[in-house]
């Protein structure tokens, strides 16, 4: 009986794996094109002081920033002392591990095309909208100005300026050793909480709060908020979510209220910025993600996702390509980690 079940959480990971290896793969080099083309010193030098264009500039280089929910704390620190107001610092935090390249790009493999651009638009008004009410309501505040914070063995503190010329060994670089290496050990723990939601949460666990919309927004929140795991790793938990048959909008809740507001980042904030500031950021996020959940409940058709039971039949050769790299980039990083 357990191992049949532990076979059973062995084949859903590899479905989940299989639905979201490639474009892991794929997003991660876009991410490394994108590091050597736009350079982190270039965003802290066209982001202003306490104006609307600041915030609208931040949430316009956050989108498609190749950093994760962790990576992009560093950067948010050196914004933060370059003079940007909060409000545009947190609408960076807040774009930029959501709409990231690799986690458009398996939003995209899990959701398909109208609920990936839907995310993206919707995060990014959602930035804009914290960002200005932050500098509307704590423009005459001052800044909290504290030691770093850090994320202890997960952040990218590369911000350093960037030669002009494009080099193919960094873009590789900083796609599978920089970057993976700041995501793999969540991905790993999303992909196996996705597996295990799928296997072992039956769907009449849940049926209570179907009946009651607002109150699956809210359920979904409370536990999203606390829990670290990245843009990109929290999409194998949220297909397992949706299968499990919450709706579309609570998924949507999910992933957006989620990564903005793991612990780490809350920490980071209101250490940086204060309590009040801590608050508002909070507040916001819940607030403008449950509305978002609720217009896509309301006005879109419900998210179809791939189906598990057939799912392994239609394994192609690039499919088990990917997931084999992508597994042993993740492993080679656990033994780096266990024998360094």
């Amino acid at each position: 009986m357990i191992v049949e079940l532990l076979l059973k959480i062995f084949e859903n990971m590899i479905i989940l794996s299989n639905a979201m290896s490639f474009f892991i793969l794929a997003g991660l080099l876009i991410a490394g094109v994108l590091k050597q083309i736009v350079p982190d010193d270039y965003i802290v030098s066209h982001l202003g002081k306490n104006s609307i264009g600041s915030v609208i500039k931040a949430t316009v280089f956050g989108i498609p920033m190749p950093v994760c929910s962790c990576s992009v704390i560093p950067l948010a620190k050196s914004l933060h002392k370059e003079g940007a107001s909060k409000g545009a610092v947190q609408s960076f935090l807040i774009s930029a591990p959501i709409t990231g390249a690799d986690s458009i790009m398996v939003t995209y493999s899990f959701f398909g095309w109208i609920f990936t651009i839907y995310r993206v638009i919707t995060s990014s008004i959602m930035a804009v909208a914290t960002g200005l009410l932050q500098n509307y309501i704590t423009q005459k505040d001052k800044v909290v100005v504290t030691a770093d914070t850090t994320c202890s063995g997960c952040c990218s503190s590369d911000t350093k300026k960037h030669n002009k010329n494009f080099n193919i060994k960094q873009t590789f670089y900083y796609a599978f050793v920089t970057l993976f290496e700041d995501i793999y050990l969540a991905l790993l723990v999303g992909i196996v909480i996705g597996a295990v939601f799928t296997t072992l949460l039956p769907k009449e666990i849940l049926a209570p709060l179907f009946e009651y919309q607002f109150l699956t927004y809210f359920a979904v929140l409370v536990i999203s908020m606390p829990l670290y795991v990245c843009a990109t790793a929290s999409l194998p938990i949220a297909a397992a979510f949706l299968l499990s048959g919450i709706s579309s909008g609570a998924v949507f809740v999910f992933l957006s209220a989620g990564p903005a507001t793991n612990s780490v980042t809350m920490g980071v904030v209101s250490s940086m910025f204060g309590k009040k500031s801590f608050f508002l950021y909070l507040i916001s996020i819940s607030m403008i993600s449950i509305l978002f959940g609720y217009i896509f409940d309301t006005f879109f058709d419900k998210l179809e996702l791939f189906d598990t039971t057939s799912e392994i039949e239609n394994i192609g050769l690039l499919d088990t390509i990917s997931t084999t790299v992508m597994f042993a980039l993740i492993f080679y990083y656990i033994y780096k980690r266990i024998f360094r």
